[in-house]
């Protein structure tokens, strides 16, 4: 099955303030019939950058079959992650970067990589708040998580 996942994260005063994610997720069945089911969750107290990567992770874990995925997302920092190899990088390091520095999130990397290891999974980025219609969504989903009174606790923050 072919999905198309789109993501986003949001984080009223990152790093310090709530946040959330939101993910919505595309197919099209074997009937030809349009699917779409959107995810969002809301955090006490999080980062921008987590909440990204949550996005990911929901609508990966959503999957209850091995799918072929295209991942939207407007954060350089999931897509350029894998696209530009950072993530071989990290795990070649230990979870280090640049200057014997620790990776930051690795909780949800770990996470990250072993769901996206069910899929194949490619990620293209898009330009955020530029009129494309899912994209758009995943923010709307994002900051009413964020800004909602159903928040849980980040368990992974730092």
């Amino acid at each position: 099955m072919q999905v198309k996942l789109y993501t986003d994260g949001a984080a009223r005063g990152n790093p310090d303030g709530p946040g959330g994610y939101g993910a919505v997720l595309e197919y099209v069945d074997k009937n030809r019939e349009l699917h779409i089911k959107e995810l969002s969750q809301g955090y006490v107290k999080t980062t921008n950058n987590r909440m990204e990567l949550m996005a990911v992770i929901a609508g990966l874990e959503a999957l209850n079959q091995s799918c072929t995925v295209e991942v939207y997302s407007d954060s350089k920092y999931v897509v350029d992650a894998f696209n530009q190899h950072w993530v071989d990088g990290w795990l070649k390091k230990g979870w280090k970067r640049g200057k014997n520095e620790p990776v930051k999130n690795v909780d949800l990397w770990k996470r990250l990589l072993a769901v996206k290891r069910q899929h194949t999974v490619t990620f293209h980025w898009v330009k955020g708040h530029a009129g494309q219609t899912q994209n758009e969504r995943c923010d709307e989903l994002a900051t009413r998580a964020a800004d909602g009174d159903k928040l849980i606790v980040d368990d992974g923050l730092a």
